[in-house]
């Protein structure tokens, strides 16, 4: 009896069973990018600004992403391709130093944006399915825009520094719009003018951005996918000699002894198709 084919790498005498016609995302173009966005302003919340204005000096803590927002236009002159704009919304964690007293944890928003142009291929068809029999009618031209995604990462800090207002730029303004989602991720109300101390904050981000489009595609198959797994039984489970367990498990050698290599995940290199503003 021939080995049973499972998901994952298959050898080249295995005979495909039959072709199967399926309805995905077909991924058309896609780039990577690693940005080193300099000296971007923090939005500090209410209470964390009363701190900055006294501090003396601040020390980078973290920077998560929030929230990426994503907006696609076609370009005007180049059919099939498209503009990706993305705007990203950071929240950075900061210790701000005031006179001899332990520091004082300070949270603050950061944004960017940056453009990216892919190819998304073009069409014009509409697609209905049942579900929309649920829903109410509405006479609406729909758009034939590709999907775009992006996936990043939680951005490196490379420098954070603390700026008398008088030593900003003209373009440090405060005016930047804030999506309720992302202003609420800060239980307090974020500050963006009104200031004696302002933030400014250094960036590495990697991202990759793809452009996606509904499409039907013919790949081979090999038979169905049938879980081999049993599904483990909590009553069984309970009667288990938890020392027969514990047996079971290896022992963390890596724990007590460290690595002699550290595996790291290569950056990316270049910048693909992607052009940043």
């Amino acid at each position: 009896m021939p080995e049973k084919v499972v998901p994952g790498p298959v050898c080249d005498d295995r005979s495909i069973r039959e072709a199967v016609c399926i309805h995905t995302k077909k991924i058309f173009d896609s780039c990577r990018d690693k940005d080193c966005v300099e000296d971007l302003r923090v939005y500090p919340t209410r209470c964390s600004q009363e701190v900055i204005d006294r501090a003396q000096s601040v020390k980078a803590c973290s920077a998560e992403l929030l929230y990426a927002y994503i907006d696609v236009e076609p370009v005007t002159f180049n059919r099939g391709f498209y503009t990706v704009d993305v705007r990203y919304f950071y929240r950075i964690t900061a210790d701000a130093f005031v006179g001899a007293a332990r520091p004082v944890q300070v949270s603050g928003l950061a944004v960017f944006s940056k453009r990216a142009m892919l190819f998304g291929s073009e069409s014009g068809s509409k697609s209905f399915t049942s579900d929309d029999n649920e829903n109410q009618v509405r006479c609406v031209p729909q758009s034939s825009l590709p999907t775009a995604v992006v996936e990043a990462v939680d951005p490196l800090i490379l420098s954070l520094k603390l700026v008398d207002v008088c030593e900003c730029r003209p373009c440090d303004c405060g005016c930047v719009d804030i999506p309720m989602a992302v202003a609420a991720c800060f239980g307090d109300e974020l500050v963006t003018s009104g200031d004696q101390h302002r933030m400014f904050i250094t960036l590495g981000q990697f991202s990759i951005i793809r452009m996606e489009r509904d499409t039907q595609l013919l790949i081979p198959a090999y038979d169905y996918c049938i879980p081999t797994k049993d599904c483990s039984c909590s009553d069984d489970a309970s009667q288990d000699d938890p020392c027969d367990m514990f047996r079971q498990v290896q022992f963390p050698v890596d724990e007590f002894f460290p690595p002699n290599t550290i595996s790291t995940t290569s950056s990316a290199a270049g910048s693909g198709n992607c052009c940043c503003r």
